[in-house]
């Protein structure tokens, strides 16, 4: 079934709900296009079911490989028209061929993110291990093995286009003195260093924070105060990323994200929900008002910088479930992302100035509350049909049986690599 064909039986309804909300904003042109422009990177490892310390349980058709992979992501993109990147671990996606992936890629309109780096977990025949740490390891044999594999993460990346490195460390200590903090920052300062002198000219390098997990005592990258830390040590290339799974409860990551790209140091997002903590949900499952206040002062703060919304930051999901089929929380955490964006272009950032300066709190609330609970679907169907894509992806996906597509051609009992 081509998506024309599916659309045709949703034009009507969709035509009268995009007309009610055309009428009813200002700039609906400008927003379509902004939509429109903006990306959200797939990270590889999403692509198969995730799972816990207790188990996992494989959907059925997961890719088992990296062209599979690729081949999931642009039928993602066929569909959502917002999906035109993606983001490699390795060593779980290493190219043997980089030619052939980027040629591959390139056919399904995807580009390469973020590369991302894997020091948390020992590789079959890896020489020394990361059992007490990678960078901030009292073992200097370590630490240079940690450096060099994210050295070699960039070799791949320059291979396949990428411009920019994800460094996410789970090293941190289990009990009290079990390290030494300063020592520990400053190991992971100097192999940071080693890996920034290794960038290209046109890379940057995100420091990602996670306040707990797997250590449980302290982590050395644990906040965002530490992650600008390292960033602003490190030089112009460095930046810090968020992931909003990595906070301790009722953290106040919006008001995080207004004073990182105060400094000019916000680099990405990895988008995800939680109920308890690092719980890689569906995005905006759980808070979705939190997630629109995030992306109101990202909004906002990068207006008042003059960047560019598609371009200037990463925007990347990293979630997984075990009960869900991985492409249709794909295309779920999509549309949650593009709802908000849509609803923070809605803020009436003029009429909410005013309020701040005459500290009118009831306005200031109900110009915020009004962009939220604006429906904006068909906006974002808008954006979506005049890509080319569906007007309802998620439906698209089940009609057209595209899971079953994939257990038929793969095989039901397929595990797709990485986590």
């Amino acid at each position: 079934m081509e998506i024309a064909q599916y659309n045709e039986s949703l034009l009507a309804a969709h035509q009268r709900a995009f007309n009610y909300i055309a009428a009813e904003t200002d700039q609906t042109d400008a927003i379509l296009n902004k939509l429109a422009a903006f990306q959200v990177a797939i990270p590889s490892w999403a692509l198969g079911t995730g799972g816990t310390r207790f188990g996992r349980f494989p959907a059925g058709g997961e890719p088992r490989n990296l062209e599979e992979k690729i081949e999931d992501i642009g039928l993602l993109h066929k569909l959502n028209q917002s999906s035109g990147a993606i983001s490699l671990h390795i060593p779980w996606d290493i190219p043997s061929n980089p030619a052939h992936i980027r040629a591959l890629a390139a056919e399904h309109g995807i580009r390469f993110d973020a590369m991302n780096s894997n020091t948390f977990q020992d590789q079959p025949g890896q020489a020394l291990s990361y059992k007490f740490g990678s960078l901030q390891h009292v073992n200097k044999a370590i630490r240079q093995q940690a450096i060099d594999h994210n050295i070699e993460v960039i070799k791949h990346g320059i291979e396949l286009g990428s411009d920019s490195l994800t460094v996410w460390l789970s090293d941190g200590s289990c009990f009290p003195g079990q390290l030494n903090f300063r020592q520990a920052f400053q190991n992971t300062l100097e192999g940071l260093q080693e890996i920034y002198k290794a960038l290209p000219d046109n890379w940057k390098v995100f420091v990602e924070y996670k306040a707990f997990e797997p250590n449980f005592y302290s982590t050395t990258v644990g906040d965002w105060g530490q992650s600008l830390l390292y960033a602003s040590k490190l030089g112009p290339k460095a930046y810090t990323l968020v992931d909003l799974g990595h906070h301790l409860p009722n953290a106040n990551i919006e008001q995080i994200v207004a004073l990182l790209l105060m400094e000019g140091k916000l680099g990405g997002f990895h988008f995800n929900d939680s109920k308890y903590g690092d719980d890689d949900l569906t995005v905006g499952s759980i808070k979705p008002y939190q997630l629109f206040l995030i992306f109101n002062e990202l909004v906002e703060g990068m207006d008042a910088r003059g960047m560019n919304h598609a371009k200037d930051l990463g925007w990347m999901i990293d979630a997984s479930h075990n009960v869900k089929d991985p492409l249709e929380d794909l295309l779920q955490s999509v549309e949650a992302i593009m709802l908000t964006y849509a609803q923070a272009l809605l803020v009436d950032r003029k009429k909410l100035a005013e309020a701040q300066l005459n500290n009118d709190v009831v306005t200031a609330q109900e110009i915020l509350q009004q962009a939220f609970r604006t429906d904006v679907r068909a906006l974002v169907a808008e954006a979506r049909l005049r890509a080319g894509g569906s007007l309802n992806p998620l439906g698209y996906f089940r009609a057209a049986k595209v899971r079953e597509q994939l257990i038929k051609k793969r095989g039901l009992k397929t595990v797709a690599t990485g986590l």
